[in-house]
């Protein structure tokens, strides 16, 4: 396994590629409504990415062995979608829940990040609650990131935390180091067994981005070759940060002026964002 140590010059670039992924999330969120498309939010991100940014969005037309090229610049994954759900024509409910993820380039690096909406802002007590239980999965993941610890770490206490709340975690699929390439070793399970894995090391990047299901964790993939679904079709839920090994702890890289708080769970550990 190569893993690629950032230098300071390359981890600037990612602060720069990070935020501006988070931005397209703050741009984008006005228009998560009842009635929109998720073509026409995929649309709008597209220009705001290419226009506005001058960033290229690293989704559209990516083609990792054995998938045909993505033909989006975003992927949009609605209640029982787990991940990868491709835009078309498809408008948009109240009480929806829907996952934006967001992978943008700058100066040949990747900024990647993912949130949440409910649509409407009136979803059922299981969507909000499996939301939220979530993004406190997200943020107990990068609670423990630090040099010297364990990938498994983080697997650990995202797996504990969805499971004592009722819910499963998605096997198949989860996070990866990234710079400049879209996925680079390690892999980060968001399942496992704490003090196993990789040692973490200052200079890693990597996202984390729990896939939480309200029922089973089984898998299907839709014949696009790209959306994941959950077979019994229960909820889905995903939220994804890309963070940084510092010296000392953790900094996330993918912030911005509408990103959503760390939740009151682990507030605590991150006053400077709270």
């Amino acid at each position: 396994m190569s893993i690629t140590i950032k230098t300071p010059e390359e981890i600037g670039k990612m602060r720069v590629a990070g935020r501006l992924g988070a931005e397209v999330l703050d741009y984008i969120t006005p228009y998560v409504q009842p009635g929109v498309t998720t073509g026409e939010l995929d649309r709008l991100c597209h220009d705001y990415m290419v226009n506005v940014q001058h960033t290229i969005p690293a989704p559209l037309n990516y083609a990792p062995p054995g998938y045909p090229p993505y033909p989006k610049s975003i992927c949009t994954s609605v209640n029982h979608q787990i991940c990868h759900g491709v835009p078309g024509d498809k408008a948009l409910k109240k009480g929806d829940i829907v996952n934006l993820d967001i992978t943008v380039i700058k100066d040949g690096y990747h900024g990647d990040t993912s949130r949440m909406f409910i649509v409407g802002g009136e979803g059922s007590i299981l969507a909000k609650r499996l939301c939220q239980v979530t993004l406190e999965c997200l943020w107990l993941g990068i609670s423990v990131v630090r040099p010297g610890a364990r990938l498994g770490d983080i697997g650990h206490i995202i797996q504990k935390h969805a499971e004592s709340n009722g819910f499963s975690v998605v096997r198949e699929f989860c996070g990866h180091g990234i710079g400049l390439k879209f996925h680079e070793e390690p892999q980060v399970l968001h399942y496992g067994k704490a003090g196993t894995g990789v040692e973490l090391r200052p200079g890693m990047t990597f996202t984390i981005e729990p896939m939480i299901n309200a029922g089973k964790a089984a898998i299907s993939e839709l014949p696009d070759g790209w959306t994941i679904v959950t077979k019994d079709r229960s909820l889905s839920a995903q939220w994804e940060h890309m963070v940084l090994v510092t010296d000392t702890g953790v900094e996330v890289l993918t912030l911005s002026a509408g990103c959503p708080p760390p939740p009151a769970l682990v507030a605590p550990l991150f006053p400077a964002l709270a």
